[in-house]
């Protein structure tokens, strides 16, 4: 024999044979059953006879619970009969549908047998015989006692018969046989007699369901159309509605908490901070259930903190944030020690539990609690509370549901902690590392801004500084690491400290942005920065800047004008490939020079050209231009007065460019920093140049200059240091390089003393023996000077000391 059957066997016959085509037009169902592993299987008509759905389990017992108990017996001693007999299966009996309906069937089956004439498989066929059963008995006493009612009415509509059911409905069959069927109360029924009269002029069996006036019952009404009238079987399906009434219910209450969940899920999923699960939490859980206070706190030792709130007071808040939780609150410490939720119905039972917080109901203001336990890998970390102003009894799902949203919500809220956690060090670690106070050197006025990204909560790369150089000389820088958070940050901060000291080396702008792009090629294909970096010269008025992917820098010139400087791009650091180029700008004094990143000018919705030109619009505004002016020059040595006033001015500049550019209520994916310094030139009474021969004789001329010069400024407590820093600079320059000589003076907050030469060769201190003659002149200079140091330029190198100026001279 073959194995399981998904199907019987008639069905594998062709579509247009004529046994097929016969059972279909009969509507006779057909059947076959495998004795041995007892696998039962119904075709289309059998199952819709038999009043199952087409996902039945295809077993013997599944037809045997449908046999009506009174049929039992009868039917079974027939089955073993055939089985024995090896004849043929023939039987008539009830079956009680699942949806509570009696049938009568008529089944006949032959015996499949294996070679050793043993039965393995019995293939029958399955009629209803309902009709013609009534028939045949439609006086019966099987049909006068039934439970389903049952009458009969003749051509006339006069009732013929009624069963003891259908007096029940009808009426005794002393009042009412014989008469019309409308006259009783199946008048009162709704569409019953055009129904009963289409069902017998269609001569077609019709079935529906109908709520009985007299005892508000619904029955299923199955009208069979006889020769002599019509019968009609009324079923009563109050419980089978009942049932299918609250399975649909539950069906709807499942669909909506599956909703919810998902909901909060899809939700909690894009929370990210801690203030944003609570919020999801809030959202998710109050208005559906009819709450008005959500309370959640974490477990931080032995205490519990409160981390977010919804409609509580705040006199409460701060009762119980980071009360003892053993001692401090017992309900809240049970549910965490025993990781199972409690429900408190009113104030009273929450008085009873917890007699030692009687006073606690009236400060929150609440009357019915659910206490949930916050539980992630295992472990309790908190407690969720959605509390109610009113008394309430939790329903089971209610309870089902909280329970099982709590665990989503401990689940999102220890990752945002982590998160919180993680944000709060990048921040820390930025903070540290962006310039704590600017620099305040004579060459300009700076002021800056920084404004973090406002969605989002990862910390960005964005960095600027001021860095003073010798010879009153600055470097401005301003850069964008690509990318937010932690590693963006350390990343910034290691470039910032690089370019401290490449700064201080002295390398010209693109060296400097050369050896910031080895670094970022070090950490990774995927890190990229942007960086502006500029050296001003207040001397000469001129500005060396090399960009590598950077917005250009705009200029605001003394009358208002705003110029986007044109420096030729390199692109951005860690996909560059060196060397890089440098623009000289001579730049015009008490001008304003605007650094900033792109965060600035460039959204999802501002392409990144359209916000400069938006920029320099907002720069030559009226408030801009007033703001922008010149103003008095500070003085050289030291801020005062006028120093701070600039300031200020320049700070109301970069509020009004983030104002503009970046308005509070937009929302932002990308940090912005702006740096505006307003440009000074150092007069030319504070400068003093001289070119000196090669010679031996050139220290004594330099001694004289000095003298000179410093007397002129009333410097007169500095000229004996400095004869000195001078002669012993130009005796090395005549005795170990090359011309030509120059000697420079500049005074600004210090005396900046100046020896250049034609020769690249680096002077270094050396320890001289107590014998030597010579050996100690940069001892002296490092001796004599507050600083010293060498920097290289086009036609050589230059040495420089710095003195400070005596604060009466200042």
């Amino acid at each position: 024999m073959s194995g399981p059957r998904s199907h019987p066997w008639w069905q594998e016959q062709p579509a247009g044979s004529g046994l097929r085509q016969a059972l279909v037009a009969a509507r006779v169902g057909s059947w076959e059953w495998d004795i041995r592993t007892g696998e039962m299987v119904w075709d289309t008509d059998g199952l819709r006879l038999l009043g199952i759905p087409e996902d039945y389990e295809r077993r013997i017992e599944s037809w045997v619970a449908l046999i009506h108990p009174e049929d039992m017996p009868r039917v079974m001693a027939a089955t073993q009969e055939a089985l024995h007999g090896h004849g043929v299966y023939d039987a008539e009996y009830r079956v009680c549908r699942p949806d509570g309906t009696t049938g009568w069937v008529q089944s006949r089956a032959h015996l499949a047998l294996n070679g050793h004439g043993e039965p393995v498989r019995m293939i029958g066929r399955v009629w209803d015989t309902t009709e013609s059963r009534i028939a045949r008995e439609s006086v019966g006493q099987a049909l006068r006692f039934m439970s389903d009612a049952f009458w009969a009415v003749n051509r006339e509509w006069r009732i013929t018969f009624l069963n003891v059911e259908a007096e029940r409905l009808v009426g005794p069959s002393v009042d009412v046989l014989g008469g019309p069927l409308w006259g009783g109360p199946a008048g009162l029924v709704p569409e019953l007699e055009t129904r009963c009269r289409h069902a017998a002029l269609d001569g077609t069996p019709t079935g529906f369901d109908i709520q009985w006036p007299t005892d508000s019952r619904w029955y299923h009404i199955r009208l069979v159309p006889v020769p002599d009238g019509l019968t009609a079987y009324l079923t009563d399906v109050t419980d089978t509605r009942s049932r299918a009434a609250r399975r649909e219910a539950a069906e709807r209450s499942a669909a909506e908490q599956a909703a919810r969940i998902r909901g909060l899920t899809g939700a909690l999923a894009e929370a990210v901070t801690t203030h944003d699960v609570v919020e999801v939490a809030a959202a998710h859980m109050l208005s559906p259930f009819g709450a008005s206070g959500l309370l959640i706190q974490v477990l931080e030792g032995e205490r519990l903190h409160v981390v977010g709130a919804v409609g509580y007071p705040q006199a409460f808040l701060r009762k119980i944030d980071g009360i003892a939780a053993a001692e401090g609150h017992p309900l809240l410490h049970d549910v965490i020690a025993s990781r199972h939720p409690r429900f408190i119905a009113s104030a009273t039972e929450y008085v009873e539990l917890a007699p030692a917080l009687a006073d606690y109901p009236d400060l929150a203001e609440k009357n019915a609690w659910a206490i949930l336990p916050l539980i992630t890998s295992g472990e309790p970390n908190g407690v969720c509370v959605v509390s109610f102003a009113e008394p309430r009894r939790f329903t089971a799902d209610e309870r089902t549901l909280l329970t099982a949203l709590s665990g989503m919500v401990a689940h999102a809220l220890a990752r945002a902690r982590l998160y919180d956690a993680e944000h709060a060090r990048a921040q820390a670690l930025q903070r540290g590392l962006l310039p704590q106070e600017l620099p305040t050197p004579s060459a300009l006025t700076a002021a800056v801004r920084y404004l973090p990204a406002s969605t989002g909560t990862e910390v960005g790369g964005d960095w600027y500084d001021i860095i003073p150089l010798s010879a009153e000389r600055v470097v401005l820088v301003i850069g964008d690491v690509m990318g937010h958070g932690l590693a963006e940050a350390a990343t910034m901060g290691r470039l910032r400290t690089a370019v401290h000291t490449l700064a201080h080396l002295e390398l010209p702008p693109e060296e400097v942005l050369a050896h910031l792009n080895d670094i970022v090629s070090d950490l990774g294909d995927d890190s990229f920065a942007t960086c502006l970096y500029a050296v001003y010269d207040p001397v000469s008025g001129v500005c060396s800047m090399a960009r590598a992917g950077h917005p250009p820098p705009l200029l605001v010139r003394p009358d208002g004008t705003v110029e986007c400087l044109d420096i030729e791009p390199d692109p951005p650091l860690g996909a560059a490939e060196p060397p890089f180029s440098t623009a000289e700008l001579r730049l015009p004094g008490h001008g304003l020079l605007v650094l900033y990143t792109d965060g600035l000018v460039e959204s999802a919705t501002r392409d990144i050209d359209v916000g400069i030109a938006e920029c320099s619009r907002v720069l030559t505004t009226d408030p801009g231009r007033r703001l922008a002016g010149p103003g008095r020059p500070p003085p050289v040595c030291g801020p005062d007065e006028d120093h701070r006033a600039d300031r200020k001015r320049l700070d109301r500049i970069c509020d009004t460019l983030l104002d503009a550019m970046v308005p509070a209520q937009q929302l932002t994916a990308d940090d912005t920093a702006v740096l505006v310094a307003r440009l000074h030139r150092t007069a030319p009474g504070n400068i003093a140049v001289w070119q000196l021969p090669d010679e031996p004789v050139a220290a004594s001329l330099a001694r004289d200059h000095v003298r000179g010069q410093l007397e002129e400024w009333h410097l007169d407590e500095l000229i004996t240091t400095t004869e000195l820093l001078a002669s012993e600079l130009v005796g090395n320059v005549v005795r170990h390089a090359r011309g030509p000589v120059h000697l420079r003076l500049l005074r600004g907050r210090s005396l900046i003393c100046e020896v250049s030469d034609g020769s690249a060769t680096t002077p270094r201190i050396r320890r001289a023996a107590e014998m030597d003659e010579g050996g100690r002149g940069l001892q002296l200079v490092a001796a004599l000077s507050q600083r010293w140091g060498t920097r290289y330029t086009a036609d050589g190198k230059c040495i420089w000391t710095e003195q400070p100026i005596p604060p009466q001279r200042s």
